[in-house]
């Protein structure tokens, strides 16, 4: 522990790490809810991305836009999930280029989230079926959407580009 940043020994030192090192079930376990949260994220906020950019035309942004409290609920559960994973190998994550890229992704996903309700969400409540958004609520999508996929890519890869001494 001698080599550990002051950070990481706190860390080490809580009992969520201590709980995530001493049940082996629970990693799996955060794992399914991990991937049904992020089910729950990319069903919801993926498929009304996916409307403001032009498919399914036939139903009104507003409808899809009440499945977004599902998709708040799978990013929460993915937060506390993937603070759990964080708190049980934090050298895993802290020194991972990819888990770095997973917050800058989402870091833009989030202003991203800021600028769309700011600025274009009005409009886009307004647009009945059939009728295209504006090219400004297109773009968020666009950006919403490569960031999710982003965020899904580089958290898969945090497995494959473990720090050398994680190994």
């Amino acid at each position: 522990m001698a080599d550990m940043a002051p950070w990481e020994i706190w860390v080490r030192g809580t009992g969520l790490s201590r709980f995530v090192l001493d049940h082996f079930w629970g990693w799996p376990i955060a794992e399914s809810l991990h991937f049904l949260g992020l089910s729950l994220l990319i069903g919801t906020v993926g498929l009304f991305d996916l409307r403001l950019l032009g498919m399914a035309k036939s139903i009104a942004p507003a409808a899809l836009h009440r499945l977004i409290p599902w998709g708040i609920g799978g990013y929460v559960l993915n937060l506390c999930t993937g603070i759990y994973f964080f708190f049980g190998y934090p050298e895993q994550y802290a020194y991972n280029r990819a888990f770095h890229f997973k917050l800058a992704f989402m870091a833009v996903a989030g202003l991203n989230l800021l600028f769309f309700y700011g600025m274009a969400f009005r409009g886009v409540k307004t647009v009945g079926p059939g009728a295209d958004t504006a090219w400004q609520a297109k773009v968020m999508a666009g950006i919403s959407l490569a960031m999710w996929l982003g965020i899904i890519i580089a958290g898969r890869l945090i497995t494959f580009f473990r720090p050398p001494f994680f190994h």
